[in-house]
């Protein structure tokens, strides 16, 4: 696991710490222009994109179905996921002092982490909803109900919360006296743990059983659409990779790469759902 080295490192001195500073993607210069202008333009395709998908889905009452009725709700979810990262992301990409407060960078992981479980959690749903469709379509107007949908929603945003609760709280009662330079372009866990003196063994753990437990999904619902597959593996084995990757594989640059598939790339995930609608496997 990433993280078990962190917690045998020999505690030294305690220093408080007040702010972080961000290392962010690069520290060249000439790269500091197109990465700005690159991820300035993904920014705003997810926003008008996904802001379009709900605009349109509220109105058209052709579309008030529960498949879209989860997208909404997985495009608001991706213009929050964005809308968490890319901002800082482009003002620090530009800035010489790099600096997000403790309590900033408490509040960023948090909201990061409610709507990367709920996101886990939509596409889970959806694929359940798929799945009913395709393989169970006389049921279907029975189990995918009202009422269903609004429980299956609201469950996967209360999750998500509970997930954010327990990850922030663990990782910002630890103390942090090696450093305050985060290796990253935001405040994610790995990069939380590294700079921590405190045992971590038992948040460790946490992780594993959290992360395992996000990960497990139906293999026969996942097999109903592939455009949904394809969403499902970039955003899920970015994260297998971030969490569940031997310790003797780690390395933070590594992860800053893999993150930005999950972070950057996959909240256009919804135009693929849109215009690929779900077919019967042959």
């Amino acid at each position: 696991m990433n993280f078990l080295s962190y917690g045998l490192m020999t505690p030294v001195n305690h220093t408080d710490v007040h702010e972080f500073i961000l290392l962010g993607l690069t520290t060249r210069r000439d790269l500091q222009v197109p990465l700005f202008m690159a991820f300035l333009a993904m920014y705003m395709v997810t926003l008008l994109g996904n802001f379009g998908i709900i605009v349109l889905i509220r109105t058209d009452l052709h579309l008030h179905t529960p498949m879209y009725y989860f997208l909404s709700h997985l495009a608001f979810v991706d213009i929050c996921y964005s809308s968490i990262i890319l901002p800082k992301m482009l003002v620090q990409i530009l800035t010489v002092e790099k600096i997000i407060s403790f309590s900033g960078c408490a509040a960023q992981l948090c909201f990061f982490v409610i709507f990367g479980v709920t996101e886990c959690l939509l596409l889970a749903v959806m694929a359940y909803d798929r799945y009913v469709a395709i393989c169970k379509p006389l049921l279907y107007p029975t189990i995918m109900c009202g009422w269903m949908c609004w429980w299956l929603v609201a469950g996967s945003y209360a999750v998500g919360v509970f997930h954010a609760v327990t990850h922030t709280t663990f990782i910002f009662t630890f103390s942090f006296c090696r450093s305050n330079l985060i290796n990253h372009y935001f405040c994610d866990i790995a990069p939380l743990l590294a700079l921590s003196c405190s045992n971590t063994h038992t948040y460790e753990v946490v992780i594993l059983a959290l992360v395992s437990i996000n990960c497990l999904s139906r293999r026969k619902a996942f097999s109903t659409c592939t455009s949904h597959l394809m969403v499902v593996t970039m955003f899920y084995g970015a994260i297998l990779f971030m969490y569940l990757r031997p310790s003797s594989t780690f390395a933070l640059d590594e992860n800053k790469t893999a993150t930005l598939f999950y972070t950057i790339m996959t909240p256009t995930k919804s135009f693929n759902q849109s215009v690929f609608p779900p077919t019967r496997k042959k």
